[in-house]
């Protein structure tokens, strides 16, 4: 039950991801975030797995220097979902996050990952898109999403 609180979370960004963007009046308006700047989380070993998430998803290295660019993004919709603190949705129970990326093509992204040894739970189809599970080397859960409009 869990889960499809997260998707329809994913379908409501889609639905009304205009009417989000819409600026607010002069008199009204608040500050807004303007997207994720960073996702920062504790490791075994930072560089090992930092190397892992270039090597198999294309997110480059913390650049270590001002001249270098981190890795950019494409746009498109983020679910900023808070869940219940006993969720079994990310995997172990004392997990505490989960990262959801986005992917053009899941199937090749699957089968990228499977060639490479990386094991890859067999992607779901929901109405706002495909969903695929997996772990980096440390345990930590990813999902992959290639969104759709909902129908």
């Amino acid at each position: 039950m869990k889960k499809l609180s997260l998707l329809s979370a994913l379908a409501l960004v889609f639905a009304l991801g205009a009417a989000f963007a819409a600026e607010p009046s002069e008199e009204n308006a608040m500050q807004k975030v303007l997207g994720i700047g960073g996702l920062f989380f504790k490791s075994e070993n930072p560089a090992r797995l930092a190397r892992w998430y270039e090597t198999h998803l294309g997110i480059s290295l913390v650049p270590t220097s001002y001249e270098e660019q981190p890795w950019h993004q494409e746009a498109g919709p983020t679910v900023f979902a808070p869940f219940q603190k006993d969720t079994e949705y990310f995997g172990k129970p004392e997990q505490g996050w989960m990262v959801n990326f986005r992917v053009a093509d899941l199937e090749a992204m699957v089968a990228q990952l499977r060639a490479a040894g990386i094991a890859v739970a067999e992607p779901e189809s929901h109405p706002n898109g495909n969903f695929a599970r997996l772990h980096d080397p440390e345990g930590n859960p990813i999902e992959l999403w290639e969104p759709r409009e909902p129908k």
